[in-house]
């Protein structure tokens, strides 16, 4: 061979060299990210050429699909009672992507988890239609539509979070207001506009927030039975029938400011459990400030503040602060100051209170099942940590229950069943120029087993300020909540 004609023959073989390293990199290395890439357009129409798996609640899917008449996309999904379910589903659109259950577990829902492979495999060879597989949840449907009922029926802004104390399964996640998810599910004019009114900016009820798991809000007054806790779990008090070192009036330590009570009520060194009863400012207020900082954020943290918790679905972390002076402890202690949780989170209160001082990991999806109904997936419950003892969560059981008996929280009283409660309203807007937050969080006992913990915040900008309260707004939704699951039980 002449010499140009190995120079010709050396280039060629080094570009086929070449096409061979690109196609094996491209293959191999970048298979993954390109058939993520949103702007592949081939894997998005592989996503919508079958029928999605679905998401099941008490034995019956919640969510469904319809073939579309136009487009590249055959299948969209559908929603049954789409509102009332949102915070739980989340959405899957062909325009604008998936969240929560729906983004989480997309894997196993259109059929690409790869744990379903071989079956995969097998349905391609024997010519058989690939199929999405389930995802089981923990909720309960008449939980779910009594929390919700109850929201839309009082017509604020709202959210409501119940949970099992003895597993931590999640039977309730409510918000509103709320959206179809099917409305922005397809590609069409009429979602693009379904899209627009969910937009903040748009629609200032901001109607796609999860409420019960990404909004933080001051907990106030219920925020008392985190207090009453740390005071039983490090001896400041030991018993719920001690009087406590709380003058009245109370001035709180380095300023000239008196922490003031709601009208006039028997706080004068007044036992925990009168305390809580009334709801006293200056009792609770002066045990975190004699607790100190570091020992009332210790117990806050094994309630659950300050984490982020994954149900799977993320819910935003609560907040108590360090580095705190006594008097900003004082009113962090009593649900304000620089005190925010989710409805998740005080219902977690609720629920370790109910479970004897053990708090177990709040959880919302009980199995995930492939196209055949086989389990691919079991969630087991798992303790998260023990805020208190057995003992001293008992003391703080009796002090709830009389908070519902002849305290604050008698609207939530259910006949046969003993309930224990905390009312909450909690400061809103600048200089408290807003409405408040009305709060209620509660737990119901059958015999010796509590199956439900509740809470429930309420946002009324409408209602009369001064007939804003945690008993009159709050309680009632929870009572219903409550009432749902002890009734689906029997």
């Amino acid at each position: 061979m002449n010499k140009p004609l190995r120079r010709i023959a050396i280039f060629c073989g080094l570009l086929v060299l070449a096409l061979l390293i690109r196609d094996n990199w491209l293959q191999y290395v970048k298979a993954d990210s390109l058939r993520e890439d949103p702007d592949n357009r081939r894997v998005l129409i592989a996503r919508y050429a079958t029928p999605r798996g679905d998401i099941i609640v008490d034995g019956k899917s919640i969510t469904g699909h319809a073939e579309t008449t136009s487009g590249d996309f055959k299948y969209k999904r559908t929603y049954k009672d789409g509102a009332m379910w949102a915070p739980v589903t989340g959405f899957v659109s062909q325009s604008y992507g998936a969240t929560q259950l729906e983004s989480i577990e997309d894997g196993i829902l259109t059929g690409n988890d790869d744990r379903l492979f071989f079956r995969n495999t097998l349905d391609m060879l024997t010519g058989k239609p690939k199929e999405g597989g389930n995802v089981v949840t923990t909720l309960s449907a008449a939980a779910q539509k009594a929390a919700y009922d109850g929201l839309k029926k009082r017509g604020a802004k709202g959210a409501v979070a119940a949970i099992e104390p003895s597993t931590g399964k999640i039977l309730a996640l409510a918000s509103y207001p709320s959206y179809d998810p099917s409305s922005i599910a397809g590609g069409s004019d009429s979602d693009a506009e379904a899209w627009k009114k969910l937009d903040k900016k748009n629609n200032p009820d901001d109607p796609s927030l999860n409420r019960a798991l990404r909004e933080v809000y001051p907990p106030g007054s219920t925020f008392k039975v985190v207090t009453a806790a740390a005071a039983l779990e490090n001896g400041l008090y030991k018993s719920a029938d001690e009087k406590t070192d709380s003058p009245l009036p109370w001035t709180m330590p380095g300023t000239t400011t008196q922490l003031k009570n709601e009208g006039s009520i028997p706080c004068k060194n007044a036992t925990l459990r009168v305390a809580l009863q009334y709801s006293c400012n200056t009792v609770f207020g002066k045990v975190g400030s004699d607790l100190g900082n570091d020992k009332m954020l210790e117990e806050a943290k094994k309630f659950g503040f300050t984490e982020e918790q994954f149900t799977p679905v993320r819910s935003s972390a609560p907040v108590f602060s360090s580095d705190m002076n006594p008097s900003q402890t004082a009113l962090s202690s009593i649900g304000q100051y620089n005190t925010a949780a989710t409805p998740l989170q005080m219902a977690m209160v609720a629920s370790a209170v109910a479970n004897n001082g053990t708090l177990m990991k709040p959880y919302m999806v009980d199995s995930l099942q492939a196209p055949n109904l086989d389990t691919l997936e079991k969630t087991e419950p798992e303790k998260m940590s023990e805020p208190l003892s057995a003992e001293n969560a008992q003391i703080l059981q009796s002090m709830m229950e009389t908070v519902v008996q002849k305290g604050t929280g008698t609207t939530a009283q259910i006949d046969g069943v003993t309930v224990g409660g905390k009312t909450g309203t909690a400061q809103h807007g600048e200089n408290n120029s807003k409405n408040p937050y009305a709060w209620f969080i509660s737990y119901a006992k059958v015999g010796d087993s509590a199956p439900v913990a509740v809470a429930v915040v309420v946002q009324d900008d409408n209602a009369v300020r001064e007939n804003i309260s945690g008993s009159g707004l709050a309680a009632p939704i929870a009572k219903s909540v409550m009432e749902a699951v002890i009734d689906s039980k029997k």
